[in-house]
């Protein structure tokens, strides 16, 4: 018996050998090269991130574009620095073959501004090669040991080392890896490179009258953004837009004493706090008429929507929260449906200390996350019809002093129309196909996110262009972005590289 255990045993391990062995050899040419090149890519990932990138220092950020540049010169592409009020807007463009489609790519190459002093390290912009110690804490390790061994857990610290310096490096690597493999996209490629990003991309947008021509192309791929937190290769469809208001209520003309006047002078924050509970119920759901109007999830929109892996009792402990507002039936339903939210209230009083006042006026700060379906123009019209339905006197400034003795309820509003959303359908011709690319070329079906929760500035370009757009991030969810100690995981990096080919390798 015993024998015959051995020698099954024997043949378990023999095939196990073989099929490792087939495994190594069935790794393609490109995997080796990029395997071989890996710490060089570190290494230019590490050389561009040196490089600060604020707007407010415009040499350092013409030499970050000039960087770029020269980069993408070296592998044979045209480019043109196109002027704006500010920074310039590198694009980079190449044509390998005239019958093949055209992408346009995305990518932004500012920071967010830093407080070294959060930091642990002594420069955010001194990247710092790091791995996790057994408690946890991440130590600074040198930069030889990428001669030794890479390890894909390990993480590079700086500003922008994720955000989006990381896509920007990927990309090029892949497009590098494919001319040393004697080979050449299967797509003709532009590259826009903003250098504003962080701060509106308000130069981007202002070259869209005279520049619109240039950066016209059949598909247009944002990298930008974190990955699902599983980590898989992700394909995003949409973004939520963003509009924003204030409401303010008014009590008497100046603070007053909350002794002599108390029982007496209407306290405007009651006033306010009465008007905003009027706006959602128990359950986070709007109550404003007709604020969802328009969107339908489908049983194959219910089914997409669903398939996203999620721990609704992981996050909630990690929140800190007991249970999640009902708008949608899970997270991502939710992410489907425009929000209401109060950013910020306010009085007249900010000073330190407390003071025994009944305030003159109460202000909230709100912002509306749009969909497709609703216009920020639309929802804040219909907040404000839902203040002048309760009985509210509504006005766009502060009161006179006829209408304060005229009006007992008065409030004043003002809205921002701010930026629209945008979704291309997940099952549309490139939508299939982005996913058949990353399937094919990753090994796997990527987490297919229908629309993302936050807004990115770069959505007026995607709706002037008009054309089929996706966001393919690739970065590591837990990355701090805009935070201190920005990180990049290693695994990432070497990630990237094969979603950026697995695009330049599908014929579109």
């Amino acid at each position: 018996m015993k024998t015959q255990v051995s020698a099954h045993l024997t043949r378990i391990i023999a095939v196990t050998l073989v099929f490792v062995s087939l495994t190594v050899v069935a790794k393609s040419d490109l995997e080796l090269l990029v395997d071989e090149n890996f710490k060089e890519t570190i290494l230019l990932h590490k050389e561009l991130v040196s490089i600060p990138s604020l707007p407010a220092n415009p040499e350092q950020m013409l030499e970050n574009i000039h960087w770029a540049e020269a980069q993408y010169n070296n592998l044979g592409f045209k480019t043109t620095l196109l002027e704006t009020p500010s920074l310039p807007i590198l694009l980079a463009e190449r044509v390998f073959d005239p019958s093949y489609k055209t992408i346009l790519f995305y990518f932004h190459i500012d920071g967010q501004p830093v407080n070294p002093a959060a930091w642990v390290q002594a420069d955010p912009f001194v990247p710092e090669l790091k791995e996790q110690d057994a408690s946890g804490e991440w130590r600074t390790i040198d930069w030889q040991t990428l001669n030794q061994r890479i390890d894909d857990e390990w993480r590079i610290f700086a500003r922008a080392a994720a955000d989006d310096k990381a896509p920007i490096t990927m990309f090029l690597s892949a497009l590098k890896t494919l001319e040393m493999q004697g080979e050449k996209p299967k797509i003709n490629v532009k590259v826009i490179f903003d250098p504003e990003e962080e701060y509106g991309s308000r130069g981007l947008q202002s070259t869209l009258n005279k520049y619109k021509a240039r950066y016209q192309a059949d598909y247009f791929i944002v990298m930008d953004g974190p990955a699902h937190d599983s980590n898989k290769p992700t394909v995003t469809f949409g973004c939520r837009g963003i509009a924003t208001a204030s409401i303010t209520t008014f009590g008497a003309k100046l603070p007053q004493h909350s002794g002599h006047f108390g029982n007496y002078s209407p306290n405007p924050v009651f006033t306010l706090a009465n008007l905003l509970s009027s706006m959602k119920d128990d359950n986070g759901r709007v109550l404003i008429k007709d604020y969802y109007q328009g969107i339908v999830l489908n049983p194959d929109t219910q089914k997409l929507l669903n398939a996203v892996p999620f721990d609704g009792e992981k996050v909630n402990q990690a929140l800190g929260i007991h249970s999640a507002e009902q708008v949608g039936a899970n997270y991502q339903q939710a992410l489907q449906y425009p929000s209401l939210n109060v950013r910020q209230i306010g009085t007249s009083w900010k000073g330190e200390g407390l003071k025994t006042v009944i305030p003159e006026y109460a202000t909230a700060n709100l912002d509306v996350r749009l969909v497709p379906e609703t216009q920020g123009a639309v929802q804040l019209d219909k907040i404000k019809k839902h203040i002048e339905g309760l009985g509210y006197y509504v006005i766009d400034r502060d009161p006179t002093d006829a209408e304060r003795r005229e009006y007992k309820k008065i409030v004043k509003f003002n809205g921002s129309k701010g930026v629209s959303a945008f979704r291309t359908d997940p099952d549309s011709d490139f939508g299939l196909q982005v996913r058949a690319s990353l399937a094919k070329g990753m090994g796997e079906e990527p987490v297919v996110i229908r629309m993302m929760g936050g807004t990115v500035p770069i959505v007026p370009i995607i709706n002037a262009l008009n054309i089929p757009t996706v966001i393919v991030p690739m970065v590591n969810m837990d990355n701090n972005q805009h935070s201190p100690n920005e990180n990049i995981r290693i695994g990432n990096i070497r990630q990237g590289i094969h979603i950026s080919l697995s695009l330049l390798n599908s014929e579109f």
